[in-house]
Formats: structure tokens, C-alpha cells, sequence
């Protein structure tokens, strides 16, 4: 009897090896859309630092005269004083230096150019950083920085419609947006579900959003939750904002230094900075950057806000 002979196809894994393959970029897990730096209006300077010039506290508008009865009454005289010590603000930086060996970005440079992929990555990683920077920094961070007048607390620790009314009250004046931890945006959800009043969406961006009266609520992780940006506990605290944005609302503003050597983006600059005897590149990257709130009541924090209640629905 013949031995039976058994002939197998070319491998899969085999046959791949001298295959070209559909590849992507580094996909970044921890991207944000960063909202927050969209949002905001950005203001360019020539020269640091940014002055905040306001009318002195307690100044009001001037008395007028409107007297259709005594054509003799005499006209008010008076002038607005402003504060002679105004804030200034300096651009801070957040800067990193990136090293890539000369051999891998000359070897391993198709079909992505590995210099060119590892800037990219650096650039989105300082960009999350400086979203962090303008709500935690302790010099110009928008928590640190609202007015003891403008923080309100929950009044039973998860955030309600009467707790974001509250903020409204605080910021009224053309409110443009809440910023909220997804979390607390969820929490929020739940106490309008429970009540019976789902809030309604828009679109941003492209983007949907959830809103209370008509004021987006848009979300951000650098709003932490009992410190964290990805709570693993259901439970936590955190804050959630209400801003007004734009130098002619006399809201918050961003900062940036225009013009720099080597400038990518806006405030954004990537330096070549050599090649050392191991054979590695170095490039500075820095984003110069700060925030200012050119009016006390263009920001308003509701403080405490516990995002770990959930309700039984009927």
C-alpha cells in the first residue's frame, strides 16, 4: 500500500513575512479633544507680561443728569479711578525634550517618518498638559484663581438643576460653557433623569453635547476626581466650572507668545537642539502659555460635587 503523502499550503504567519501590510500612526490612548483650549479665545503677545488693568473696586458709573424740569440743575462731576496695582501675568512654560536615536529614525522611517511621528505624539502630550495647566495651575489655574464670592457648594453633594442654576446665577452675564469631568457631566445626568427634566443637546464641533439652559456642558478629565483624571472608585469628589470666555465680555482669556523662532502652533515651538557622541537627536518643545480672568464674576466653581450616586428607577 502506498504511503499517503500530505502536502500543506504556505503558512499564514509564513507568507506575511514578505508581505506589505495596511499600517496606522502611534494611536495616543490618552487623547482628549481638549475642548477647554478650543473653546477659549486666545489672546497673542508681542512682549510678556499681560496686564489686567480694571476700574478700582467700588467705582461705579458716573452720576448723569436727566432733568427735563429745571433747565438751571447743575451737571454731576466726577471721574473713574482705576486700581493703580493691576495684575500682570507671565506666560509660563511646559517644555520636554525629546531624544531619538539617528539610527532608528534613518532605518525604521517608512512608511511613517519616525522623527516626524515622535514630535507629533510630544506635541498632543504637552497639549493635554497645558489643558491640566489652565485649570490646576496654582499661578493661573481657573480653580485656583476664581473668587472666593463665585464658589458655591452642593447642596446635597451630587449636582442637581438647582446647583447648576445656582452658577448661572454667579455668571450671568453671557455664560459661555460648564466644564465638567465626564463623571460629574453622568452624576448630572442621573439627578435631571430622577427629576424628570432630561437635558437637551447641541452640536459643537461636530460634536454632541448635553446643555442646562441653553449653556453647553462640556466635558474634560483634567477636572480630577478625588485627584485622579480615570477614578477607578464610583464614588469621589470633584468641581465642576462655569466660565465665561472672550477679552470683550471681560471673561477668561487665553495667553500665548506669538512670533517665536521655530513656531509650530500657536504658542508652540520645536527647537533642534543636536546630535550628541551616542548618535541621538534632541529637540526642545515648549508651549508658552498662561489664563486670565479679567473680571471675578466670568468664573464660578461649584465645589464638593459627589459623582458616586446612582437612584432606582420604577
Amino acid at each position: 500500500m502506498a504511503k499517503e503523502i500530505l502536502h500543506e499550503g504556505l503558512s499564514v504567519d509564513a507568507a506575511r513575512q514578505l508581505a506589505n501590510v495596511t499600517k496606522t500612526t502611534a494611536q495616543f490612548e490618552s487623547l482628549t479633544p481638549k475642548w477647554l483650549t478650543r473653546l477659549l479665545d486666545w489672546k497673542a503677545l508681542e512682549a510678556a507680561p499681560f496686564r489686567a488693568n480694571k476700574v478700582k473696586e467700588g467705582n461705579t458709573l458716573l452720576d448723569a443728569l436727566c432733568s427735563e424740569k429745571d433747565p438751571n440743575a447743575p451737571i454731576p462731576k466726577g471721574f473713574i479711578d482705576y486700581e493703580t496695582k493691576p495684575r500682570e501675568y507671565e506666560l509660563k512654560s511646559v517644555s520636554t525634550i525629546l531624544e531619538i536615536k539617528t539610527s532608528i529614525s534613518d532605518l525604521y522611517s517608512s512608511p511613517y517618518d519616525q522623527t516626524d511621528e515622535q514630535i507629533r505624539l510630544t506635541v498632543e502630550s504637552l497639549k493635554e498638559r497645558q489643558e491640566s495647566e489652565i485649570i490646576n495651575n496654582d499661578d493661573y489655574g481657573l480653580l485656583k484663581n476664581a473668587h472666593d464670592s463665585q464658589r458655591i457648594q452642593t447642596r446635597n453633594g451630587s449636582p442637581t438643576p438647582d446647583d447648576f442654576d445656582e452658577l448661572i446665577s454667579k455668571v450671568w452675564k453671557e455664560p459661555s460653557f460648564f466644564l465638567a469631568h465626564p463623571r460629574a457631566i453622568a452624576a448630572f445626568g442621573r439627578e435631571c433623569t430622577k427629576r424628570g427634566v432630561p437635558p437637551p443637546t447641541t452640536t459643537l464641533y461636530g460634536s454632541s453635547f448635553l446643555t442646562w439652559r441653553g449653556i453647553p456642558i462640556v466635558p474634560t478629565n483634567k477636572l480630577f476626581v478625588d485627584g485622579l483624571k480615570e477614578p477607578k472608585s464610583k464614588a469621589g469628589k470633584t468641581n465642576i466650572l462655569l466660565i465665561r470666555t472672550g477679552e470683550k465680555k471681560q471673561g477668561v482669556v487665553g495667553l500665548y507668545q506669538d512670533n517665536l523662532q521655530n513656531q509650530r502652533s500657536r504658542g508652540l515651538s520645536v527647537r533642534f537642539m543636536g546630535i550628541n557622541d551616542q548618535a541621538v537627536a534632541s529637540y526642545l518643545l515648549s508651549i508658552y502659555c498662561s489664563a486670565a480672568i479679567l473680571s471675578k464674576d466670568a468664573v464660578a466653581v461649584l465645589e464638593d460635587v459627589d459623582v458616586g450616586n446612582y437612584h432606582e428607577y420604577l
